[in-house]
């Protein structure tokens, strides 16, 4: 599960860096760059569930008395 975990945490990463890139800046919401940017909030979204994810796997570890 620890594995998955950082598989997708990375794969978020590298959309939301992807997406990033794609954004022109000067006006972000037309276009194509507001594909973009909902793409980089919903990367930074799956980045958060995966985190509290993360975080809650270990809190049970550490009730079981387990190493996570």
């Amino acid at each position: 599960m620890k594995n998955f975990l950082l598989i997708m945490g990375v794969l978020a990463l590298g959309m939301m860096v992807f997406n990033a890139t794609i954004i022109d800046w000067e006006t972000p919401l037309e276009g194509d760059s507001i594909v973009a940017v909902i793409g980089v909030l919903a990367s930074a979204s799956a980045l958060v569930l995966l985190w509290i994810l993360f975080i809650s796997l270990k809190i049970r570890a550490k009730q079981k008395g387990k190493e996570f």
